[in-house]
């Protein structure tokens, strides 16, 4: 296991070290890790103990991530490593992100050997998910750099608990972002993910004057950020600081972690949450882990054709220029669009580096 010093921390004057990282600023006598668990006080400094560590790699559909306006219909190479700075209860890679178990990560792999193995597969970027890249950032900037070296774009998917400074450098180096924006209570974020939401809405306001693309999605639970009034406040909130075109992705939850008790999120509460978004004037609202086509298929800005129709993660219609025009009226539609649409369908690919 690499462990590799890092830089965003300060000594407190009662001897412990403060991680600046996260807004949860844990702060450390010698020896204890932060709540991510991957972040440790050694010596007089706080290291990252998972560098070059993964729980696992595998070739996805860049629309499982999700991103639909970003390199539509082409693979990327997902993996994440453990641990995580928040603490939700219905966390759905929870085997992953509260997993402690470091020492049963995949066997090393450097920032050169996974843009190689990207380069190799034919994947157009790499993706930091499962787990949250915030907690791992120096061993994802490396790695987006070396990607970027070689053609590589990077995509962070993250839930965007991160300090401004931090933040800054980490973005420098990704290319497209999917932020969990988790509900749209302060309460639902301190008694279910044990984190603060104004953080988040912080994340999303710093990114949508960056060059890196953006995506949202919320994971509806019934019965905990479902509601109506909820949903109209989220949706005004992103409106009038994000604009109309970034994309929304609702998705259906299922039963997991500390939280097996709620049912999975109904159909019909995916569509209404849509419809809501619709109303309030966003253009891309998308729902997730449904069979929706109509609720997944991308409409052009101009003239409302379908330009872009998926069936779960395949392409079933596509009628953009290579460079994310329609085709029928020539509107451009919002998003990062280079060449013709790839072909990988809902594949997911394994993948062992040696």
């Amino acid at each position: 296991m690499a462990t590799v010093p890092t830089v965003h921390w300060h000594r407190l004057a009662d001897g412990r070290v403060q991680c600046d990282v996260c807004p949860r600023a844990c702060r450390l006598h010698e020896g204890q890790r932060g709540f991510c668990f991957v972040r440790e006080r050694e010596g007089d400094e706080i290291v990252l103990t998972t560098y070059g560590r993964s729980s696992g790699f595998c070739v996805d559909p860049v629309e499982k991530k999700p991103l639909n306006h970003f390199l539509p219909g082409s693979p990327v190479l997902s993996f994440g490593t453990a641990g995580c700075n928040l603490g939700c209860r219905f966390c759905q890679n929870w085997d992953i992100s509260k997993s402690r178990e470091i020492d049963t990560l995949a066997a090393a792999a450097g920032p050169e050997q996974l843009a190689e193995t990207a380069k190799r597969l034919g994947c157009r970027s790499v993706a930091f998910t499962y787990n949250d890249p915030v907690i791992f950032m120096e061993y994802a900037m490396d790695v987006a750099d070396a990607c970027r070296a070689v053609g590589i774009k990077a995509v962070a998917v993250s839930a965007g608990y991160m300090n401004p400074a931090p933040r800054e450098e980490f973005y420098r180096h990704i290319d497209a972002a999917n932020i969990d924006l988790k509900a749209f209570s302060e309460k639902f974020y301190e008694k279910v993910t044990f984190a603060r939401l104004d953080a988040v809405l912080s994340t999303l306001d710093y990114l949508r004057g960056t060059d890196v693309w953006l995506e949202i999605t919320t994971l509806l639970i019934p019965g905990q950020n479902d509601g109506d009034d909820e949903l109209h406040r989220q949706c005004d909130w992103l409106l009038e600081h994000l604009g109309t075109d970034v994309p929304l992705h609702f998705s259906a939850f299922h039963p997991d972690f500390k939280m097996r008790d709620i049912p999975r999120t109904p159909p019909e509460t995916l569509s209404r949450a849509r419809r809501i978004a619709l109303d309030a004037g966003l253009r891309y609202v998308y729902t997730g882990n449904v069979h929706d086509p109509d609720g997944q298929t991308t409409r052009c800005p101009g003239c409302a054709a379908p330009v872009v129709v998926r069936d779960w993660y395949d392409l079933r219609a596509y009628h953009l220029t290579d460079d994310g025009h329609c085709v029928h009226c020539g509107a451009q539609l919002p998003g990062v669009f280079d060449g013709p649409a790839g072909d990988w369908g809902r594949r997911r690919l394994p993948v062992a580096l040696s």
